[in-house]
């Protein structure tokens, strides 16, 4: 069996091998999942707190789920609260605010939805976007639209990393993952 095909990654001086996969015919990505590597989440949470430190935030907003994390640690650094928007609805989220957007990972449409009580920690607040990469820029685009929708202002937006060579210029992020083609 060969061996699979890697792109070695630094993320707050630590070194990581991220799978290539096949996204579409000779097109492949770094695949990211900082899920259960507590050391990344740890340090890529510290480095992005760092390069946020002079952006007015009230509260951290993720979509679900690989992120999480990072929203979280983020949260217990920054003394901010974070919000999750939730893939499905579920009945307690009462009126909840929506948005479609076309994952890249998933390779379908998915609907981000904020839950009503959480609508209140947006409503007229400074809101920092958090996500794990920005590749198409897909799901930023219905995170700024449930953001918008809920009357909150989108004060920075924030990622361990962007990918591919578009201009990714409003997002703080550690790094960029190329897009590899055959």
């Amino acid at each position: 069996m060969s061996e699979p095909r890697t792109y070695s990654v630094e993320i707050a001086g630590m070194q990581r091998e991220l799978p290539l996969l096949e996204v579409a015919a000779g097109v492949h990505i770094a695949i990211f999942n900082m899920l259960g590597d507590t050391l990344i989440v740890k340090g890529a949470a510290a480095a992005l707190a760092e390069k946020l430190e002079h952006k007015p935030g009230d509260v951290i907003v993720t979509a679900e789920a690989k992120s999480i994390p990072l929203a979280y640690e983020l949260s217990a650094l920054t003394g901010l609260p974070y919000v999750v928007l939730r893939k499905s609805y579920k009945p307690y989220m009462g009126d909840a605010i929506s948005a479609t957007t076309h994952s890249i990972t998933t390779g379908s449409e998915q609907t981000l939805f904020l839950d009503e009580k959480d609508r209140l920690l947006i409503d007229g607040n400074y809101v920092i976007l958090v996500d794990d990469v920005v590749s198409t820029g897909s799901t930023l685009q219905g995170m700024k639209s449930v953001i918008e929708q809920s009357r909150g202002k989108i004060s920075a937006v924030a990622a361990v990393f962007t990918e591919g060579d578009k201009d990714w210029s409003e997002v703080v992020s550690l790094g960029n993952l190329p897009v590899f083609t055959d």
